[in-house]
Order: C-alpha cells, then structure tokens, then sequence
C-alpha cells in the first residue's frame, strides 16, 4: 500500500497525490505498488533487494538513486515469541524520498505521529534518515522490554518446575537479542557514514542523540543477553544436577535389592552350603538378607544418597 505525505513546518501531512518533493511510504507493496515506483525510475534491483528479509544495513547507488537500507524492529502481536528485524529501505533522488518495507510496521505511523506532536518539519534527505534510525530505535527499546518482561515471566516458571517448551522459548528470545544487537550495529555504521554517502552536513545535535540512543539501545541487548545466557546455563546446571540425584538414587537402590538377590543366589546353587540344612536355615537367610539391607539402607541414608 502507497501512501503520499508532504514535510511541512507542523510536522507530516498525508495527501491524497503525489507530488515533486513529497514522500511516498510504500508497505507490504502488491504489484501495483511496484509499478507505480518503477514509472518513477526507481531501480528493479532495488525492489529485489528490499524483498530479501536478510539484508544487512548498507549504502547502494545505482541511475543517480541510492538507497539506504536500515534495520527495524517488528513484531508479532499474536505471538509473543515474534521478535525480529526487517529491512526498510530509504531510496532518494534529487528532491523525491520513497520508503519500502515488506511489512506493515508500527514505525511509520509512529514517526510521523511524533513528528506531527513535536511540530518537527524534516529539512533534508540526511535529516530523514537519521529521523528514521531514530524511530526505529525507540522501538528496539520498547520491544527490549517486552522481551525482558518474558524472560522474567519464564525463568520464574522454571524455578518451579523445568519444562522443555519454556527453554526452547527461551532459546527463541535468545535468537532475537541476536538479531537485534546485528541490526543496531549495522545502524550504527550507517551513522558513521552518513555524511560522506550525502555529501552534506547533517545535524549534528541530531547525530548525537541517535548515537546515544543507539549505544543505549545496543548496551541493553546485551546486558539482556549476557542475563539470558546465564540464566540458560543455571537452568542447565540445574537439570544436570537433577538427573545426577535421580542416577544417584537409582543406584542406591539397585545396591540395596543387589545384597538380597546376591545371598540367594548363593544358596540356590547345587551344592552344600553353610547353615543350608538346618530346619530355620529359610528364616535365617531371609532376615539375613533383609538386615544386611536395611544396614546399606542407612549408610547411604546418612551419606545422602537416598
């Protein structure tokens, strides 16, 4: 879907056409979408790449066009589990800026809300760039702590009780802190080469609040990260030290019912034996059997094994 907005000095207004120095924002575009963007000129290797839900945050130029690739948040709302980034490509030209995302996201609305509350009128083509890495970091932030609150909600269900569906949910968020802390760096490295890929001077109060913001953001992944891996080798610890108490006791008592299955295998062989004819001798090696036991039993009682 296309949608037209003009930068005005209130903020961003949408209109019903496009027109020279307008944006155009196309999400999810059908094939009608691609050959409205095609009659504007805009290069078919620029759509393919854009398609690729693997492409890393780079600089492309190609017929005077250059497109931006910068990584965003997404996340699906019906699974909780749903966290990864897409590309979103920036292409401009001259005086035209077109913004592609495979997806429908919650960024753009929400940067252009912001700018409309803040009254922020984007002056050039940098300055929108930076505007945008801006929006999609918040968004890492905001999904960061849902992340977090999930971990949280999961490490406390394993404390009472280990499950395999929690830990392979687990090793999912782990996935996407993974893919979050690529995709801020990459970010990153576009901030650092802005300047010369525009060949103009950018905002430079605007350019140090999205590196503090994107250091943020990157520093919060991985103390998120280093949690979660730690929490992951507890848990692991846990169940390892789980099945060695169960192997324990297991062991012990085999131990225990090997001392009677040992006497009586002794006085079922066809030969004689001490004490086998006596008219108590069943008795005997029974209560035996059992004593020997019972003493094993408390032996292994006062070691802790049982």
């Amino acid at each position: 879907m296309i949608k037209f907005y003009s930068c005005e000095e209130e903020g961003i207004v949408e209109r019903e056409r496009w027109d020279p120095h307008y944006w155009i924002n196309a999400e999810a575009p059908d094939e009608d979408d691609r050959e409205t963007l095609r009659k504007l000129g805009v290069p078919q290797s620029f759509m393919e790449n854009l398609a690729d839900m693997d492409e890393r945050p780079r600089f492309e130029r190609e017929d005077g066009w250059l497109l931006t690739i910068v990584r965003i948040p997404h996340s699906n709302r019906a699974d909780r589990l749903g966290f990864a980034t897409v590309p979103l490509g920036i292409m401009t030209k001259g005086d035209i800026i077109i913004t592609v995302c495979a997806i429908e996201s919650q960024l753009i609305p929400d940067f252009i809300d912001h700018c409309n509350r803040r009254h922020i009128s984007v002056d050039n083509q940098p300055d929108f760039v930076l505007r945008i890495i801006f929006a999609s970091t918040y968004w890492f932030l905001t999904y960061l702590k849902d992340i977090n609150s999930t971990i949280e909600e999961y490490t406390g269900n394993l404390i009472k009780g280990v499950s395999n569906d929690i830990l392979l949910n687990l090793m999912e968020l782990q996935k996407s802190l993974v893919y979050f802390n690529t995709s801020l760096q990459g970010n990153s490295m576009l901030i650092q080469r802005l300047d010369k890929v525009f060949e103009a001077d950018c905002d430079a109060d605007l350019i140090e609040d999205v590196e503090i913001e994107l250091s943020q953001a990157t520093n919060t992944v991985n103390v998120y990260m280093e949690i979660l891996s730690n929490s992951m080798d507890t848990f692991a610890s846990v169940i390892s030290n789980n099945v060695n108490n169960v192997m324990k006791t297991m062991t012990s008592i085999s131990l225990i019912l090997m001392i009677p299955t040992l006497v009586a295998s002794f006085y079922g062989m066809n030969v004689d034996v001490w004490f086998g004819t006596a008219p108590q001798a069943f008795l005997f090696i029974i209560l035996f059997s059992f004593g020997v036991s019972g003493l094993a039993w408390c032996i292994l009682h006062r070691k802790g094994w049982l």
